[in-house]
């Protein structure tokens, strides 16, 4: 069942970079299929919180075998200000001895996301590329989990895997976030 929190604050941190925090704390978990043609059907409440204004998600491959959707804007934005970053660091000569890392990083960037609709009835489709990423053929089931701040969707064993290694470290994690 997917269930929200209001937004107590309006911004937040996400690797180093400003970014304002969403409307609502997504959470929940609900296993879906993929149907033949690899579109899954998301919570409503879940889909419309990583849906900007004008309509539009990114879906980006977060590690093998997860998936997430982000609202367009937001993401863009984000974007946008990191490599804002990295360009002002190539101007000022401070990346000349990482040409590799910044090769490396722009070829991430051309793959790792991709704008997507949400269809009627919270559908999305899973673009090509991104379907391998997650490892689950069409007709298999997926997690579909609200990571506060975005959604995701997990191959049933990496979420599991994931939980496996995560859980035990939660205690002091929500501890040391909310202090």
């Amino acid at each position: 069942m997917a269930g929200f929190l209001p937004n107590p604050a309006r911004s937040s941190q996400y690797v180093g970079l400003e970014m304002s925090a969403p409307e609502t704390f997504i959470q929940g978990e609900v296993k879906r299929a993929i149907d033949d043609r690899f579109r899954i059907t998301l919570p409503p409440e879940m889909a419309q919180a990583v849906t900007d204004e004008s309509g539009q998600t990114i879906i980006t491959k977060e590690r093998y075998g997860c998936l997430s959707l982000w609202q367009a804007d937001e993401w863009r934005s984000r974007l946008e200000r990191g490599v804002g970053v990295i360009r002002s660091k190539i101007e000022a000569g401070a990346m000349e001895q990482r040409w590799s890392d910044v090769q490396r990083m722009g070829r991430l960037l051309s793959t790792r996301s991709r704008e997507v609709q949400i269809a009627n009835r919270s559908r999305i489709l899973i673009p090509e590329g991104f379907r391998e990423f997650l490892d689950v053929a069409a007709g298999g089931e997926v997690m579909i989990v609200g990571a506060g701040i975005c959604i995701e969707i997990w191959n049933p064993t990496a979420w599991l895997e994931t939980l496996r290694e995560d859980m035990p470290e939660f205690g002091s994690m929500f501890k040391e976030l909310v202090v």
